[in-house]
């Protein structure tokens, strides 16, 4: 058990028979009143975000979130299928968990699970991926005009902006997180 005053950003509970994750917490002090803490918590299931309100000497549950490393293997129908590094067991994973990070996965990518007993709650790529362009216009000399950048659509079916210079079939660094072109590799 934890004590409400002791929560912190990225602090991970179950209360209300969910696993719930603290986004923000701040004590407050009433004048004649005891000490509240009032928070804001994302369901890790659903990715609801709820705002509560404790009395300083309320208890949650804490959990442990185990990361394991699993590699991707292929999309079977909606689900994604992912094995895990150690065991050589396999498991399939929902597009809610899986999310954004779909555009940037191909098969063998090595990616963090993380897992609640059996239980699959999140996935995080390596924060840079190295992918080929299957598709993008040829950069026509001198027009700058737009920025210098055109769109490249990516052999996994993502569409990065590129810069002029960069053709198909060219291999390049991809931000995970932003969905930015970094370099060619």
């Amino acid at each position: 058990m934890i004590s409400v005053t002791e929560l912190r950003n990225g602090t991970k509970v179950e209360m209300d028979g969910g696993l719930w994750e603290c986004l923000d917490y701040s004590h407050l002090k009433m004048g004649r009143g005891g000490a509240k803490v009032v928070t804001k918590f994302r369901n890790m299931e659903t990715g609801s975000i709820v705002d509560r309100t404790f009395n300083s000497g309320e208890k949650l549950q804490d959990i442990f979130v185990e990361g394991k490393t699993m590699q991707y293997l292929y999309p079977d129908g909606d689900d994604y299928v992912f094995m895990d590094m150690e065991t050589f067991d396999q498991i399939h994973l929902g597009k809610t968990i899986v999310g954004d990070a779909a555009k940037f996965m191909k098969e063998n990518t090595e990616v963090e699970v993380a897992m609640y007993g059996d239980k699959a709650l999140s996935l995080t790529l390596p924060n840079q991926v190295i992918l080929k362009i299957v598709q993008t216009d040829p950069g026509v000399r001198g027009d700058t005009v737009s920025g210098g950048t055109k769109p490249a659509t990516l052999e996994t079916g993502a569409v990065v902006q590129v810069p002029l210079f960069v053709e198909q079939d060219t291999n390049v660094k991809v931000d995970t997180r932003t969905g930015m072109y970094l370099s060619r590799a």
